[in-house]
């Protein structure tokens, strides 16, 4: 499969060695079956060549190849950081696999597009080598061989309480659950592929203004009470903010990347060809009202209720799951739920809280060892795959943060 070529590069560059390990690299099994990220890297290698950064910025790498319009806002659209962060990883890649023997490697420094090419540090080194040879090793004379000293059972006695101490380490339950982590890892693998999930978070929608109050705008609002002057829609819960630092964090720590778009911000088109990720229920987070959601548990809400119907309570449980009316809240209910996405082979996953709270804590209860491990024992397959479900927590709240969280029931479809 040929590579895809950006229509705007120049023609001057063809000639020049550099280009030549463009293509090298855009032809190899890391990036010839990404057209975007070849068009990517041919552009801003392009600027390079050619000595022109002031090309190779965020706003004029989103018009030229992600068709953005101009003056976009790119600090709310991040679709060239996140190719961007993609491009680098497949080029480390290259370089230590086929293109190990290259002379020169690419790389793109963090923070910046325009590509840097330099000689192989190990070229570097063996270069060095040659014109510096170390000196010829000084052989020393020999010696009597001294007396044996007992120094194997010195080293046996040291070493014998740092091997119980270990033992003791290992055994210990806290450590143990350390070990757990791994079930984190298979919950999110579904989401942790080159092809970076979509995460959307609630974008509440307000009338009224800091000075004179704000009072949600509650689906059905009449579009008279909807005026330019006094609409907001700009605000989230603090809940769904510390959702997103966790998610940053789990991402990061694997090396894997999402997109976040608030949620009046998603476009139908960007949430066919991804995996979808929630933070916060249908009251606050209008894009989820779109799919179909959840069949197990749906949420109601008004301006003085709100609460989770059991639609199938099982022996004993309620039909509804509601929080108390009292301020400050001390318990709070959220859904976690796998579904199936939009397009078959993909998944969409919902954190849905009662309040901020609830979704907090949902989020937070998938990404410890211990509470992933409990979940995923209810939710795998025969074959070790995840299989969609619904699931509903209870919190306790205190000092305004979710304080313990466990799983009250749930449903595996």
């Amino acid at each position: 499969m040929a590579p895809h070529l950006a229509p705007e590069i120049s023609t001057k560059v063809l000639g020049d060695a550099r280009w030549a390990l463009i293509e090298r690299i855009a032809a190899s099994q890391h990036l010839k079956h990404s057209a975007r990220l070849c068009d990517f890297l041919y552009y801003v290698a392009d600027c390079a060549i050619r000595e022109a950064p002031e090309d190779a910025t965020e706003q004029q790498i989103g018009i030229r190849i992600f068709h953005r319009h101009p003056g976009y806002n790119s600090s709310e659209d991040s679709i060239v950081r996140t190719h961007a962060r993609l491009l680098r990883q497949k080029l480390a890649a290259y370089f230590t696999e086929e293109g190990v023997s290259e002379e020169f490697v690419v790389d793109i420094p963090k923070g910046h597009y325009l590509p840097v090419f330099h000689p192989r540090l190990e070229q570097v080194q063996a270069a060095s080598v040659e014109l510096n040879p170390a000196p010829a090793p000084i052989l020393a004379a020999p010696e009597s061989r001294p007396r044996s000293t007992p120094w194997k059972w010195i080293a046996l006695f040291l070493l014998l309480p740092i091997s119980v101490a270990c033992a003791l380490f290992l055994w210990h339950p806290w450590t143990r659950a350390l070990t757990s982590q791994s079930a984190v890892d298979k919950f999110w693998s579904p989401f942790f592929t080159d092809d970076p999930p979509l995460v959307i978070y609630s974008n509440a929608v307000f009338i009224g203004d800091s000075t004179n109050g704000l009072r949600y705008a509650h689906p059905g609002e009449p579009q008279s009470a909807l005026g330019t002057d006094n609409y907001v829609e700009t605000y989230t819960g603090i809940g769904e903010l510390a959702s997103v630092y966790a998610l940053t964090t789990l991402f990061d720590a694997h090396k894997a990347h999402f997109i976040l778009k608030r949620s009046l911000l998603m476009t139908w088109d960007e949430a066919k060809a991804k995996n979808l990720i929630f933070i916060g229920s249908t009251a606050e987070n209008p894009s989820l009202r779109v799919f179909k959601s959840t069949t197990d548990f749906t949420l109601i809400s008004g301006p003085d209720f709100a609460g989770f119907i059991n639609h199938h309570p099982k022996p004993g449980e309620p039909a509804l799951y509601s929080r108390p009316e009292q301020h400050p809240l001390t318990k709070d209910y959220a859904v976690i739920a796998i579904l199936p996405g939009v397009q078959p082979g993909k998944r969409m996953l919902i954190f849905s809280g009662l309040t901020t709270f609830g979704t907090q804590a949902a989020v937070d209860y998938v990404c410890r060892p211990e509470s992933a491990a409990d979940l995923l024992k209810q939710i795998t397959g025969p074959r070790g795959e995840i299989r969609p479900f619904e699931a509903l927590l209870e919190t306790t709240i205190g000092g305004g943060v979710p304080l313990q969280t466990h799983l009250v029931t749930i449903r595996v479809h």
